[in-house]
This record gives C-alpha cells, sequence and structure tokens, in this order.
C-alpha cells in the first residue's frame, strides 16, 4: 500500500476541542457485529490508529454492555494524554434483550462514574446522550451532564440522534460540543433539518455508519454477513432489499476504477467533503480496514464527482430503513416540556 495520508487535526465545535478528521468506532470490537474479537488484537489496532494519528475513539457503556469500555480503557493506558475519548450513555438493554433508555439525573451521574471506573481514566473528553428519553426534558438531562462538566468529570457534552428542536433545547442549557448522527451516502435525511442547526450553534458533527454499517466497503455484497451478526437484522440487508441495493455499491466500484479507491474509499471520501467541522468513526476491527478508511483522507473530490457519487446512490432509490429500530431514532424521539417535570 503506497503512504498513508497525514490524518489532519479538526477543532470540533465551538468549545476548544480538537479531535482527528476520522475517528475510530469501537463498538465491533466487543459488540453487535458478531462475538467479541480478542482483546490484544484490538488493542494492537487502536494502538495502530493512534500511531497513524487516528486519536479519537468513540465508545459507548452499552457496547458489550460494559466489555468495549473495559477494552477502550486497557488499550489507552499509558497513551491517555494523546487521544480523545468520547464514550455514551442512556442506552441499555433490559432482561428481554430489549432497548430501554434513560436520562434522569441520578442515573446520568451514576452511569458517567461507571464509565470512569470501566475505562481507568479520570475525565472523558466528550460525553453523549445516546439516545433521549421519551420520559425526561432533555434540559434535565442536560442539567445533570453540566454538573458533570462542573465537577471536572466530563470536559464537553454531546447528543446522538437528536432531532434540530431537542438540538437547540440542549444547548440552551449548556453549550453542546458535537452531535453524533447517521451520515453516509445512503443515509442523508439530516441534511435538511439536523445538519444546518448544528452548523448555525457551532455545533460539530460526528456521522457513525459512514460506510453504510460497511455495505460500501463490500459487507454483505462481496463478503458474507456472519450468524450473530446484527446487520442480518439490518433492513437494508434482508435478501429483498439487499438485491435492490447491490447496484449502489456496483456504481460506486465502477467510479472507483476512474480515482483508483475502492468503493469505501470514495464513500468515506464523500463524508469527509461535508465540511471541515465532520470527523466520521468508521469502525473496523483489522488493520488492512483501518489503513484503507485513513486512505479515503487524500482523495479529493471535484463538485463533480461528489454530484457523480450521489447519482450513483440516489435516496429516493434505496430499500429500506436505514435503521432497525427506527423509533428510537431523532425522527421519532422527542423528549417532554420542561414544565412537565416532576422528579421522582
Amino acid at each position: 500500500m503506497a503512504s498513508l495520508p497525514v490524518v489532519p487535526r479538526i477543532k470540533l465545535g465551538s468549545q476548544g476541542l480538537e479531535v482527528s478528521a476520522q475517528g475510530l468506532g469501537c463498538m465491533g470490537m466487543s459488540a453487535f457485529y458478531g462475538p467479541p474479537k480478542p482483546e490484544a488484537d484490538m488493542i494492537e489496532l487502536i494502538h495502530y490508529a493512534v500511531g497513524k494519528g487516528v486519536t479519537f475513539l468513540d465508545t459507548s457503556d452499552v457496547y458489550g454492555p460494559h466489555t468495549n469500555e473495559i477494552l477502550v480503557g486497557k488499550a489507552i493506558k499509558g497513551i491517555r494524554d494523546k487521544v480523545q475519548l468520547a464514550t455514551k450513555f442512556a442506552l441499555g438493554v433490559d432482561d428481554e434483550h430489549k432497548f430501554c433508555i434513560r436520562g434522569d439525573p441520578g442515573y446520568v451521574r451514576a452511569a458517567c462514574e461507571a464509565s470512569l471506573r470501566r475505562l481507568d481514566v479520570d475525565y472523558i473528553d466528550l460525553y453523549y446522550q445516546h439516545r433521549l428519553d421519551p420520559k425526561v426534558p432533555i434540559e434535565v438531562t442536560v442539567g445533570a451532564m453540566k454538573k458533570l462538566v462542573e465537577e471536572g468529570k466530563v470536559k464537553y457534552i454531546g447528543l446522538s440522534e437528536a432531532s434540530a428542536s431537542e438540538i437547540r433545547r440542549a444547548h440552551s442549557v449548556h453549550p453542546i460540543t458535537a452531535v453524533q448522527l447517521e451520515w453516509s451516502l445512503w443515509s442523508r435525511d439530516v441534511e435538511e433539518d439536523v445538519v444546518p442547526t448544528c452548523r448555525e450553534l457551532g455545533i460539530g458533527i460526528v456521522p457513525y455508519s459512514p460506510l453504510g454499517r460497511g455495505f460500501f466497503s463490500g459487507k454483505a455484497v462481496v463478503e458474507e454477513i456472519a450468524d450473530g451478526d446484527s446487520r442480518k437484522t439490518m433492513p437494508r440487508f434482508r435478501p429483498e432489499n439487499l438485491e435492490c441495493n447491490k447496484v449502489f455499491y456496483d456504481q460506486l466500484c465502477a467510479l472507483g476504477e476512474t480515482k483508483k479507491a475502492t468503493p469505501g474509499q470514495l464513500a468515506l471520501a464523500w463524508v469527509h467533503h461535508q465540511g471541515q467541522d465532520v470527523s466520521p468513526i468508521p469502525g473496523t476491527t483489522k488493520i488492512k480496514n483501518l489503513e484503507e478508511n485513513i486512505g479515503a483522507i487524500g482523495i479529493k473530490l471535484s463538485q463533480e464527482e461528489l454530484k457523480e457519487l450521489e447519482d450513483a446512490v440516489p435516496i429516493d432509490a434505496i430499500a429500506g430503513d436505514r435503521h432497525v429500530n427506527m423509533p428510537i431514532t431523532w425522527r421519532h424521539m422527542s423528549t417532554p416540556p420542561l414544565s412537565s417535570w416532576k422528579e421522582a
């Protein structure tokens, strides 16, 4: 492989956080995409990423649950000052293996303190509310997060899967540094309202699944999804939808031949070209895939080439919803008005 491009750093949001322009999503190392990967291999991968300039690491207490934070904590031992550590709270799994959400102040504090212990760190750089709690006004949840900032347990706060109106409400309580959202060539609903709101308020943007959960890297098209991988249940990967969607991968392959790039690199380069306030967090468990993702940073696309990519993946032609749990995404979730809140 040719030498990798230098990973630039960007200011994420307007409160002072600086991160690598491409991060590393660590979820798949421990959960959801098949069985957990060997710990030693994943620590080696994280060290390799940081050595190459990918220093913005993303995890959550629900990944495992809990085991991914422990893994990341072990990986950053001795290099804490070199990384920007992001984790999340609010989303859990109950005894029936269904997602449950909490954003009440007592839970916010307990979740943060538990994450600090698992990560074995004194502070978290960026602490996200993973999903909105429909029972708790967002002002109440962010108020509890603000106290964590004041106590030094958290440096900056963020939201994940929040609508424009919820972002505004949260930002009125304490500056929101970043919003994590699904944004890729085949998931673009955030462009109408959420992304412009972030930019108006000076909030950084962290796209998750920028490769379409691996679709644009060939997962399920040229590489089979293994049993136990949650993508088997994702609407766009179901056989009837995948048959329709495969054409978009093929079209990116054809465009990649002219740019000497893989379809995954083109898809990731497209995300990088969406702005200087954007730091996507593609996940991987293999060093060769990490190198491929870093290579996307060096791809320069003209306006005409960006349009070619968008035309190759027309959003109104994608078969299937972007998420298996659409009811807990920003399009469906909202929190009650602050005036209604009575703490138990």
